[in-house]
């Protein structure tokens, strides 16, 4: 039976859903537990591939309250791997806050991963770049966000500090890997809809690096559950901002445009990005992005 038909009251107790799905887990992968939960976003699919072969891999419905991917180019799969001494959980593809079922199913992953006794959870995206400099197929350190959803996963009076939600530790691991890695505030917007050049700008005002439809909300419910998170986005295209009043063009970088990326090959929406769009011009976008994301190193993941 497709365990995400079964009657599950993820609004009403996301905790006691957290569990029964981490139940079914251990009997799915048979492992007791998992040290490390990785989330791969648009483009990090071949991140997950280069982490070998997995002990065990099922479709993400096997587990109760998960649904079917609703956004192409996300797998909907689980998998569980032996890294060294660790154990690895990696969900190939997420529920998204756009898709209309709640916020307690976009956190479902992340507590389900938690209560499976992981307490490192990695975040992946992908996203638009708003910070001089920027470049597209360019990974990204997320050091805070931006939360424009209007929504939080947290239920009732449970006040969670996210002072330092994205783990300054991790950080400093991944840039002792890489020192070339940057960091950036990433902007989650609610979706599906995509931002306006103005949005754009506004987000730039308010100290915005990166924008995007995912990760905040599942950041804050790992936070939540006692997790140590790591946020890491893939810069897919360069978002601008409108020109200023009264000007002509966009001047040297161009027509200004919202941050509207071409889409992947085969793939016509990029689930946390966007379909090639520009508000002055009708050139085609170059083919091939997003890039993927390729590992520097196998030590580059966290332990």
């Amino acid at each position: 039976m497709n365990a995400s038909v079964i009657p599950d009251n993820i609004q009403g107790d996301p905790q006691a859903a957290a569990a029964r799905a981490a139940a079914r887990l251990r009997e799915l992968t048979g492992a007791e537990t998992h040290d490390v939960a990785l989330v791969m976003g648009s483009g990090w699919a071949p991140a997950g591939e280069a982490l070998g072969v997995p002990e065990a891999e099922f479709p993400v419905t096997e587990l109760p309250g998960f649904p079917a991917p609703a956004v192409e180019g996300h797998g909907g799969t689980v998998r569980s791997y032996k890294i060294g001494e660790k154990r690895a959980l990696v969900f190939l593809g997420r529920t998204h806050f756009y898709e209309g079922r709640g916020v307690a199913a976009v956190a479902h992953g992340v507590r389900t991963a938690v209560a499976a006794g992981c307490e490192t959870v990695v975040l992946t995206n992908g996203c638009g770049g708003l910070r001089e400099g920027m470049r597209p197929g360019q990974p990204v350190l997320i050091s805070d966000h931006i939360n424009l959803t209007a929504a939080s996963p947290i239920i009732g009076a449970n006040f969670v500090d996210l002072t330092d939600l994205y783990s300054p530790r991790l950080r400093a691991l991944c840039k002792e890997i890489d020192d070339t890695l940057e960091e950036g505030v990433y902007v989650q917007f609610p979706g599906p809809h995509y931002e306006t050049p103005a949005e754009i700008n506004m987000v730039r005002v308010m100290g915005g690096d990166l924008v995007g439809m995912s990760t905040v909300l599942e950041a804050i419910a790992a936070r939540e559950a006692g997790a140590e998170v790591l946020g890491l986005s893939l810069v897919t295209n360069l978002a601008r901002s409108p020109p200023p009043r009264g000007g002509g063009g966009g001047g040297a970088g161009g027509p200004p445009r919202a941050s509207h990326p071409p889409a992947p090959p085969h793939h016509p929406h990029t689930p946390e990005r966007r379909p090639p769009c520009s508000t002055t011009s009708s050139r085609r976008p170059e083919p091939g992005w997003p890039r993927t994301p390729t590992p520097r190193r196998a030590a580059s993941w966290p332990r």
